[in-house]
């Protein structure tokens, strides 16, 4: 892209950001790229041709300045600078976009309207240059006029900085919904100054009957055209016999498994397997090829064998394994229980939990915290946050997809090495093990989040052990719903459980629980805001 004065356009400002402030500085224009070569040259080289100017083919080396630009692709012709800020948010709001890194740039081409829905521009990493090119026309010269071509001056370059960073608007802008009203007589209203609070309206404004103007936050959650792939859902198939259930209350029967060759097995079943797949023999044999792996592989057999049934979290807790390595392990040394007390948890090959009353202490109880007015704490209150949180989301266009990080060549080179070796260097920190609260449960701790798989055997508290096993010697039967404990365990054990997580949260935060006289006042309340925010976490499931 040349010059003005060439005759093309300029499609492309620069918006310079300091890296120390991250304020913007001013806005030039962008060039195109610039191929250079660079060779050793000597000094005398350099002072031969003062202007800058070499013959075509010869080399020389330029000196790069340390600023860092941040270059923005405008989608549209630029006259006003002023105004083309406003439309991203100014300086304030684009060094908010700049600073973190998962945002997008948002684009609004009617700023001053709150229900103008941007276009989206991504962040890429680039090696960019932006040049400052002047060309000298000497006076006196031919006139444009006359025919004559002016003559050529000096020409000279200056690089100003160095873009490492460049936001591309390549998406679509979202539907535009204006705040204005159609008439039968086929004549629009304006709604802005209707529903918008400029200033402190009295009770009056509140009043008027207005139109009901309710536009959605999005309209589209995808700004970039996307293949579906449809595809014929696999009961629909032929040949496709329905799996047996051992309820009716289930839903996403048409989900297909996912291919890491793990058998399943329900309550129902007769037979449990003795060993693993063959598929999934070879998936495990095929990235078991280095001392970490095999390593790890032991290591799980132990698990195993001193506690035949185990949860991921557990696993994940006592075992220092890559995430995507373990959904390979696990369905090579155990099965995996879908329905009953052992539902989603491991199960060694060949052990039968039905057939074993020990196995009392291997059945998951699913804790969730709870909250509402009677429980002394709203969900807004709750010490523990949720996972998933509709207070919390943000708009699929305005946030970018994090991406997996590039392994370091030292995580690759002390992996290699593995726990211990011969220079004496320290071994590599432990990034996959989980803490060890996040599958044991201990009187005065909080869980890590509001809905957790617990085993029996990891609630290390006294109170609960007493009536987990107090039926121990007389285990006659095991049912799907309580197994080899008595009936209504999992109740108590959620009932006590839920008030010692009360006791501690009344010791750290005293003020959400009421006196004796306010709590009669709210008790009418109470009940409402029960319903509303009992249960719900009841989307959340075992990872």
């Amino acid at each position: 892209r040349r010059d003005c004065h060439g005759g093309d356009q300029i499609k492309h400002r620069c918006v310079r950001i300091k890296r120390e402030t991250n304020s913007i500085t001013r806005s030039t224009a962008r060039y195109g790229d610039l191929a250079m070569t660079s060779n050793d040259t000597t000094p005398a080289e350099d002072s031969a041709d003062p202007a800058g100017l070499r013959a075509p083919g010869s080399t020389a080396v330029l000196s790069l300045p340390p600023e860092r630009l941040v270059c923005v692709e405008y989608p549209c012709r630029v006259r006003s600078v002023g105004r083309m800020l406003e439309t991203v948010g100014g300086e304030e709001g684009m060094s908010r976009a700049y600073a973190d890194s998962t945002k997008r740039l948002e684009l609004n081409f009617r700023p001053r309207d709150p229900y103008c829905h941007p276009v989206c521009g991504n962040r890429f990493p680039s090696t960019s240059l932006v040049l400052r090119v002047r060309r000298r026309v000497r006076k006196g010269g031919g006139e444009p006029g006359n025919g004559a071509p002016p003559e050529q001056g000096d020409m000279s370059m200056e690089i100003l900085g160095i873009i490492g960073t460049t936001y591309k608007f390549q998406g679509m802008a979202d539907f535009q919904y204006l705040a204005v009203h159609s008439h039968p007589d086929g004549t629009q209203t304006s709604l802005y100054d209707k529903i918008l609070l400029r200033q402190p309206e009295k009770k009056e404004f509140f009043d008027k009957d207005v139109p009901l103007f309710i536009p959605p936050p999005i309209f589209s959650r995808l700004d970039n055209p996307v293949d579906y792939f449809y595809r014929p859902e696999v009961q629909h198939r032929e040949g496709y016999t329905p799996p047996t259930l051992s309820s009716e209350n289930l839903i996403g029967l048409s989900r297909a498994r996912r291919p890491h060759n793990a058998i399943f097995i329900n309550f129902e079943d007769k037979e449990v397997p003795m060993g693993p797949l063959e598929a999934a023999v070879q998936n495990w044999q095929r990235v078991c090829n280095h001392p970490n792996e095999r390593r790890a592989e032991e290591e799980m057999r132990k698990l195993f064998e001193m506690r035949p049934v185990w949860s991921r979290n557990a696993v994940k807790s006592n075992l220092e394994i890559h995430p995507e390595k373990l959904k390979l392990l696990l369905p090579y040394v155990a099965y995996y229980m879908l329905t009953g007390p052992w539902r989603s948890l491991w199960v060694r090959f060949g052990y039968d939990p039905r057939k074993d009353p020990k196995a009392k202490a291997y059945q998951v109880l699913d804790f969730r915290i709870r909250c509402g007015m009677k429980h002394g704490y709203t969900p807004n209150d709750m010490p523990v946050k949720a996972k998933r949180s509709t207070y919390n989301y943000s708009l699929p266009i305005t946030v970018n997809k994090t991406v997996p990080q590039p392994a370091s060549l030292q995580e690759i080179t002390q992996s290699l090495e593995g726990p211990s070796n011969a220079s004496g260097r320290k071994p590599a920190p432990l990034r996959y093990k989980l803490k060890e609260s996040a599958y044991v449960f201990r009187e005065g701790t909080l869980p890590p989040y509001r809905q957790m798989f617990y085993q029996l055997c990891d609630l290390e508290v006294e109170s609960l052990k007493k009536i987990i096993y107090q039926n121990d010697g007389e285990e006659e039967e095991c049912n799907e719903r309580d197994g080899w404990c008595v009936s209504k365990t999992s109740d108590q054990l959620r009932d006590i459980m839920s008030g010692m997580i009360k006791q501690i949260i009344r010791s750290k935060r005293p003020a959400l629980f009421p006196t004796k006289a306010k709590r009669s006042s709210t008790s009418s309340a109470a009940g409402a805001l029960d319903m509303e925010s009992g249960e719900e976490e009841e989307e959340e499931d075992d990872e």
